[in-house]
């Protein structure tokens, strides 16, 4: 029997390749760089940028389901999980290498059903 889940898991995969083009391309411009929550916790327009992004394009494709997004949880947004398929997404893992334009970070994209995570 075939996975029920494993379009959202292909989808996954694919939005997180246009992420990282995104990111890719940022590297190379100015940076907007602002603090959260200490001067260790910081923020880019990038990391805003990405994340809404990806959330519009799933809630295109799924909108019957929820997200958790680390920038929009910063900024004061409720985080709920329940057992409605979620995604959760860290927009750029790593801002602070990418603020400092070191190239090792990671679009974080996470899938949950039943608050247990899908593994591919």
């Amino acid at each position: 029997m075939a996975d029920p889940w494993q379009e959202c898991m292909d989808y996954a995969v694919t939005l997180a390749r246009r992420a990282g083009e995104v990111v890719r391309d940022a590297l190379k411009n100015e940076m907007n760089v602002m603090i959260k929550s200490s001067p260790a916790d910081l923020v880019t327009a990038t990391d805003q940028k990405v994340e809404k992004m990806l959330i519009s394009s799933i809630k295109e494709k799924y909108p019957s389901h929820s997200f958790i997004g680390e920038e929009s949880v910063a900024a004061g947004e409720k985080s709920v999980l329940t057992d409605n398929p979620t995604w959760i997404i860290d927009p750029i893992d790593g801002t602070t290498n990418f603020v400092h334009r070191f190239p090792f970070v990671a679009v974080s994209i996470g899938f949950v059903v039943n608050k247990k995570f899908l593994q591919d």
